[in-house]
This record gives C-alpha cells, structure tokens and sequence, in this order.
C-alpha cells in the first residue's frame, strides 16, 4: 500500500526538481488541476491511472521511487542497465497464418504485470 504522505513529499520533490507549479505540473500530466490540490493536501491518494501519467511524462521518475521511495530520482536517462529486456517479435509469414488471425489484427498497447508484494510493472508499445 502507498504511504499518502511520503508519496506527497516525493511529489513535491517532483515538482522542485522541474521547478514547476503544482498547476503545470497537472497541465503537463493531463489532469485536473483539483486532482494535485487534492493530493498535495492529502484529500485524495494517488490513483494507478494519476502515477502512469506521471511516469510516462516525466521519464527520470522512477516508478518504484514514486511508489514506495526504494530508487532515486531521478533516475539517469542513460543508465539501461536496469531496463528490462526488449519483447523478441516473431514474425509469421502470411501464408502460415490461420485465415481468421489475417482477417483481423490486434495490436498490444500495453501490458501491466502485478506482483504479489503489490508492485507492478507497466510495458508500453
């Protein structure tokens, strides 16, 4: 479970790393700017949706950190050293494709792995 007040306290030192107003901050992110004021003075807890947007916005927060303070931040965009492995495609020829999978194609946008310690981890196309 997230700890509401050492999750606003990291993001504040969000909004202090990028020198930001709480309201840019929610511009940035595409939420209502009621949505910060109400985490900020600890009305609300964070929602899954609130911490995706964040760490798909701003790529030096460090999920885990934001989460839970295990990490830093922020993190170096150049140190891939951590960085899960690439997905491996594999590419079937057409013609030994089932004729039902080449009449439609689907096209994964997102895949979300959950933990039983209650992480989880978020793989975007």
């Amino acid at each position: 479970m997230v700890n509401s007040e050492d999750f606003v306290k990291r993001l504040e030192k969000i909004l202090q790393y990028y020198d930001i107003s709480a309201s840019i901050f929610a511009d940035k992110i595409k939420v209502q700017r009621s949505s910060i004021s109400h985490l900020l003075s600890g009305r609300n807890k964070p929602s899954l949706e609130f911490v995706l947007k964040v760490i798909k916005t701003f790529p030096e927060v460090n999920l885990y950190w934001l989460l839970n303070g295990k990490g830093t931040f922020p993190t170096s965009t150049t140190d891939h050293s951590k960085a899960p492995s690439p997905i491996q495609k594999t590419v079937i020829p057409k013609e030994n494709m089932p004729a039902a999978q080449s009449v439609t194609q689907k096209k994964i946008e997102k895949i979300i792995i959950f933990y039983s310690d209650g992480s989880f981890k978020s793989y975007h196309e």
